[in-house]
């Protein structure tokens, strides 16, 4: 029975591993999104990845036909929304403006291609409500609000 159960063990983490090294880089990258983290310095983005792929791993005997994939990044976004990556402020980059709400809808819809609608479920919102807020969000980054103008550079200001 011990043999049995250390085979069973063994397929699983086997399996498992197969999995985190063909998905975990497009994970990682869309935590990284969603943290607004640089991808050189993002250990909130691998600890939201950590804990999503653990909870993963807890359940991969009873996907059954599951895809892990799909799994781990509605993982992903349930520990995002949850409230505790919100209290962090955000480290720059073209996400910055975006709240986190925005945020993970953008990355859902837009880098994870998945349909408004089972971002909606997803999320508990109407799926024209996902709909406002991608367009939003995506109004934001391709359009930011104009600030003062830069300041010029000393040569730029001398007179010739």
């Amino acid at each position: 029975m011990r043999e049995r159960q250390a085979s069973v063990n063994a397929r699983r983490a086997r399996e498992f591993e197969a999995f985190v090294a063909g998905a975990a880089g497009r994970l990682l990258h869309a935590a990284t999104l969603l943290t607004t983290e640089p991808p050189d310095a993002n250990p909130r983005a691998r600890a939201l990845l950590t804990g999503s792929l653990a909870h993963s791993y807890a359940a991969w005997d009873r996907m059954r036909g599951e895809d892990p994939y799909d799994r781990t990044r509605q993982q992903l976004a349930i520990r995002f929304a949850r409230g505790a990556w919100r209290r962090h402020r955000s480290h720059g980059g073209v996400l910055a403006r975006l709240t986190p709400q925005e945020r993970l809808i953008l990355v859902l819809r837009l880098y994870e291609g998945v349909a408004e609608e089972q971002t909606a479920a997803l999320l508990g919102l109407p799926a024209d409500r996902v709909g406002a807020i991608c367009a939003r969000a995506m109004e934001t980054v391709l359009h930011p609000p104009r600030g003062p103008a830069p300041p010029r550079s000393l040569r730029e200001a001398a007179p010739s």
